[in-house]
C-alpha cells in the first residue's frame, strides 16, 4: 500500500455485525437485570422442563432396559442357587428323617425284645446282625458275637415274636446261626391248644415253614399256634414258632399236611436274642381244672440256671 494512501474506509457489513453485537449485548443485559428482578426467566426454565420431560424419559429408556436386564439376570441366578441349596438341604433332611425312622423302629424292636425278657424271666445276650442270607437252598444268619461273648453250638436263637433258629458255628468274634426255614433244619413242635406233637421243617422260604405227616384223626385246625415242644432237648419247650396257616391233605390222602406262619421276624430286624440258659418248662395243652394253665414262658418247677445240652447234631430227616 503507497504511504501516501488513507485509512480504508469501514465496510457495511462490519458496521452492521458490530450493531448485532450491541444489540445483542443490550437484550443479554436487559434479560438479566429483569431475571434477578423478576425471576420469569426461572418459570420459563420450569415449564420448558416440564415439555423435555418426555424426552429425559426416551432417552432413559436404553439405560432402565439394560438394568432391568442386569437386575432379572442377577435375580434368575440368585434363584437358581437358592433353589440349588434348599435342593440339597431337603436331600439332607430326607436322609436324616429316613434315619431317624429306622432309629425308631430298631428302638421300638429293641423295646419289644426287653417286653420279652421281662415278661418271661429269661437269660439271655443280645447280638446284633452283620449279615443275613436268605437263599432258598441257605438260610442263615452272622451275628457279632463269638466265643469270646460266650456264644456256643447249639445255642438258642429268638427275637421278640418267637424262635429264630440256633448256632451251629463259632469262632471268637463272630458266630453263624441256622434259620428255621433253612430247608436242611427241622424242629419238634407242639399245637399249643390241645398239645399234638408235630415236627416244623424248614421250606428254604422266610415267611413260611412246613408241617408234614399230621394224623387225620388230630384235633389240628388252621389259626393254632405252634411252640416248642422240647423234645430232643435241642430247643426249650413253650417258644413260640408260628400260627398254622393252611391244612390240606398229602398225595396219599391218609396224612394232612400244613403251612406254618412263623412267629419271628426272620427277615427284618438288626438284632436278636441267645438264650444262655433254658427256662423252666411250661405247661402246653388242656391241663386238669385244679392246675392253672400258666404262658408260654412262665416257669414251673425246673430252676433258672438249667442249661441247655448240645447234641451232635442238629438235623432232623424229614420223613
Amino acid at each position: 500500500m503507497p504511504s501516501y494512501a488513507g485509512p480504508a474506509a469501514a465496510r457495511p457489513g462490519d458496521i452492521a455485525g458490530t450493531l448485532r453485537l450491541l444489540a445483542y449485548l443490550a437484550a443479554a443485559f436487559a434479560l438479566i437485570v429483569l431475571d434477578h428482578r423478576g425471576g420469569w426467566l426461572s418459570n420459563a426454565r420450569q415449564q420448558a422442563q416440564v415439555f423435555v420431560q418426555p424426552l429425559w424419559s426416551v432417552a432413559g429408556w436404553p439405560g432402565m432396559v439394560v438394568d432391568s436386564i442386569s437386575d432379572d439376570a442377577g435375580t434368575r441366578s440368585s434363584l437358581i442357587a437358592e433353589n440349588r441349596r434348599l435342593r440339597n438341604e431337603l436331600l439332607v433332611s430326607g436322609a436324616r428323617m429316613a434315619r431317624l425312622q429306622a432309629a425308631s423302629a430298631d428302638n421300638d424292636r429293641l423295646r419289644s425284645m426287653l417286653g420279652v425278657v421281662k415278661r418271661g424271666g429269661l437269660d439271655v445276650q443280645l447280638a446284633r446282625i452283620l449279615d443275613i442270607d436268605l437263599d432258598p437252598v441257605k438260610q442263615r444268619l452272622v451275628l457279632d458275637a463269638g466265643s469270646g461273648d460266650g456264644v456256643r453250638v447249639g445255642q438258642v436263637v429268638i427275637d421278640a415274636g418267637g424262635v429264630v433258629g440256633q448256632v451251629i458255628a463259632v469262632t471268637p468274634m463272630h458266630s453263624t446261626a441256622l434259620l428255621l426255614t433253612d430247608p436242611d433244619h427241622a424242629v419238634p413242635v407242639a399245637v399249643m391248644r390241645n398239645g399234638v406233637r408235630l415236627v416244623a421243617y424248614g421250606s428254604g422260604r422266610s415267611d413260611r415253614l412246613a408241617l408234614a405227616s399230621i394224623p387225620l384223626s388230630s384235633d389240628v385246625k388252621v389259626g393254632d399256634v405252634v411252640v416248642t415242644s422240647g423234645l430232643g432237648d435241642r430247643f426249650p419247650a413253650g417258644f413260640p414258632v408260628g400260627t398254622i396257616s393252611a391244612l390240606r391233605p398229602d398225595e396219599s390222602r391218609a396224612f394232612l399236611v400244613g403251612d406254618v406262619t412263623p412267629a419271628a421276624q426272620l427277615d427284618r430286624g438288626r438284632d436278636v436274642l441267645l438264650l444262655r440258659s433254658a427256662p423252666a418248662r411250661p405247661v402246653i395243652g388242656p391241663v386238669p381244672a385244679s392246675t392253672s394253665l400258666l404262658p408260654v414262658s412262665a416257669s414251673v418247677a425246673a430252676p433258672s440256671t438249667a442249661t441247655l445240652p448240645a447234641p451232635a447234631t442238629t438235623r432232623v430227616q424229614r420223613p
